[in-house]
């Protein structure tokens, strides 16, 4: 399908981007760049959004939640900034319909898929940054965010840390999570991850970082134990 029309976006946005080629360049995927060979891809700008977003989101939560302490902030802000949330997000404004992507990566579903949307979501943060600076992408960040956290859990899920927590019952066993393999392209890499207990596989995940897929085995091995995720 044919990309919307970027003024649509900054409508949806409420911002409207001085430099329109540093939104071009937030929506323009690897895959559309190669094939056009004219623009750069959004790789470099959503390196740079990463890092604004987690700035952002810290000062956010250093100010509003004065009564948690540094372990549970970490926690939120691991969710706020993970890939699940800034799908959601990137959803919210229909990010998917204004991306520039490559013939095989339109046929394919990649205005749908959580990896390519995430990834924009950065870059359009980083595009704002460098337009308008941190006055204007600020109050764009935070809109997505909740208004209150009042405990971790109800922003984070971090099944690892259960998973040890249970096994911690049982001093004698021992976890570990193995990387059993990882397919795709450097920009769309997914890895597929083995979570075991003294060498036998209780759980498996995949994700685009290693990470990611942990914490999906750690779910998985949870859910086969019957405990609650």
């Amino acid at each position: 399908m044919e990309s919307r029309p970027q003024n649509e976006l900054e409508q949806r946005i409420g911002y409207r981007f001085k430099n329109q080629a540093l939104l071009t360049e937030a929506l323009c995927h690897s895959s559309y760049a190669n094939e056009k060979r004219t623009l750069n891809c959004n790789e470099r700008l959503e390196f740079l959004g990463d890092s604004v977003l987690s700035i952002v989101v810290s000062n956010h939560l250093f100010r509003s939640c004065t009564h948690l302490p540094e372990g549970d902030l970490t926690k939120i802000r691991a969710s706020l900034v993970c890939e699940t949330s800034l799908y959601e997000w990137a959803k919210q404004i229909g990010l998917g319909d204004y991306l520039l992507l490559g013939h095989g990566e339109d046929a394919s579903g990649g205005r749908e898929r959580p990896s390519i949307l995430s990834d924009a979501f950065e870059a359009v943060i980083a595009a704002m940054f460098l337009d308008g600076g941190m006055d204007a992408v600020t109050p764009y960040i935070l809109q997505f965010l909740p208004e209150h956290f009042d405990r971790p859990s109800e922003a984070f899920h971090d099944y690892k840390t259960a998973l040890q927590e249970v096994i911690q019952q049982n001093p004698e066993e021992r976890v570990e999570y193995v990387l059993v393999g990882e397919e795709g392209p450097d920009h769309a890499k997914q890895f597929r991850m083995e979570v075991r207990l003294n060498s036998n596989v209780i759980g498996r995940g995949s994700g685009k970082s290693k990470k990611i897929a942990e914490q999906m085995a750690a779910k998985e091995a949870l859910m086969l134990m019957g405990e609650k995720v």
